[in-house]
């Protein structure tokens, strides 16, 4: 008998078939349920192509068709790319001049939610002895701006008292030159009141106004900026905890508790970070003080806030404060400007090798070389602000260095 063709293997059989002539398989012409229709999906009862469908015939179809087998989707035109790289351009130029022209702005954001994250520890302890967040955030903002006042009203009535006794005695002084030979013959020799009237003409006045002008609009602008910066630190700390739930949750939730681990971390730093150094400035403000009250300094305790603030700033603020002082000390009598130089000298070594290393060490860690570097680099891109944020951004980066970069270096 002749072979009809390769049989099927009853493995091979689909479920449900029976064993046909020869050994094949056929399926049961009834095997439908009811109320279910036998016709191809995606076709009507006419065999036509139900609406929604793709002829799997016509070109577009996922087989081929009688028109050929489709090629590969065309590649977008030369125009559109080139179009959507000129609007990317055009964006990136338009982010560019937004973030140049609000730098200022930017500048003050900084720096209030640094002074935010360096109070919110106070916040926290208040709130641990039992006080409400509000009224907490209150008393830490209350204390900052009486700080403020009293930096202000040490600093200011000096600066006018010292302004008006220079007016008062003006006439005494033009006075002594008048009676002067030496200047009388010098007057004479360059003719200095033919140049003094011709100096003093509208345009000469002009540019004094505008001078006047410019110191107003320096001195209300800097007023404008602290007092910004005053109430953005206020509402950072009343938002803190909401600013930072916000913050996490826009990381996958995936590595989410290793980003809050490592950003507490960091948050702890600066803060370890700002209390240590107000520490410090606070401690070299009052041993300026006594200081200057036992060798007769004129303004000891507005020369003791010149001191703490400058001692804020990295590497170079002690030497900037110490500079001012001694120089009051020279005007005054050269034994207490020599006195202040030495006094300095002592006390910044101190600073350096006893105060320094047991507070900010041990919350901060951070090398002195690299300490030293991004100061420099602090104070070249933000000026003094980039100065006081330059530590706790090189222990972040350490942190992040230490966790994050290296492990995963070793692990490829």
């Amino acid at each position: 008998m002749a072979d009809d063709g390769p049989t099927a293997s009853s493995g091979d059989r689909e479920p449900g078939s029976t064993p046909g002539p020869g050994g094949g398989s056929r399926k049961p012409e009834h095997a439908t349920a009811p109320g279910h229709s036998t016709r191809p999906a995606g076709t009507t009862d006419g065999g036509e192509p139900a609406a929604g469908t793709t002829d799997r015939s016509e070109p577009g179809g996922n087989g081929s068709s009688r028109f050929g087998t489709p090629g590969r989707p065309l590649k977008r035109s030369s125009f559109l790319v080139g179009f959507t790289g000129a609007a990317g351009v055009l964006l990136a130029y338009a982010l560019y001049l937004g973030l140049r022209n609000a730098a200022g702005i930017l500048v003050l954001v900084v720096i209030a939610l640094f002074l935010a994250v360096g109070l919110h520890p106070a916040v926290v302890r208040l709130r641990a002895w039992g006080l409400p967040h509000g009224i907490a955030v209150a008393v830490v903002a209350l204390t900052v701006v009486l700080l403020l006042c009293g930096g202000v009203f040490a600093l200011v009535p000096p600066i006018v008292t010292q302004s008006g006794q220079f007016i008062e005695q003006l006439p005494s002084y033009l006075e002594a030159l008048r009676r002067n030979e030496t200047v009388n013959d010098l007057v004479v020799r360059y003719d200095l009141m033919e140049r003094l009237q011709n100096a003093a003409n509208a345009d000469t006045v002009g540019q004094a106004l505008g001078g006047v002008l410019g110191g107003a609009q320096l001195l209300f602008g800097t007023v404008f900026r602290g007092l910004t910066v005053l109430v953005l630190t206020i509402y950072f700390l009343a938002y803190f905890d909401r600013l930072r739930a916000l913050g996490y949750s826009l990381v996958p939730r995936s590595r989410r508790e290793r980003v809050q681990l490592i950003g507490d971390e960091i948050l702890t730093k600066v803060g370890a970070y700002m209390v240590g150094a107000l520490s410090i400035a606070v401690l070299a403000g009052i041993s300026t003080y006594v200081f200057a009250l036992i060798v007769g300094l004129p303004y000891p305790f507005a020369l003791a806030v010149v001191v703490a603030v400058t001692d804020l700033i990295p590497q170079i603020g002690a030497t900037l404060g110490a500079v001012i002082v001694s120089l009051v000390g020279f005007a005054t009598d050269l034994p207490v400007g020599i006195a202040c130089a030495v006094f300095f000298l002592i006390y910044q070594q101190v600073e350096n090798y006893l105060i320094y290393p047991k507070i900010m060490r041990r919350s901060v860690a951070v090398n002195e070389v690299a300490a030293l570097v991004a100061a420099l680099l602090g104070v070249s891109l933000l000026g003094v602000v980039g100065a006081l944020i330059a530590i706790p951004a090189v222990a972040a980066f350490q942190l992040i260095l230490r966790e994050v970069v290296l492990p995963r270096q070793e692990s490829r």
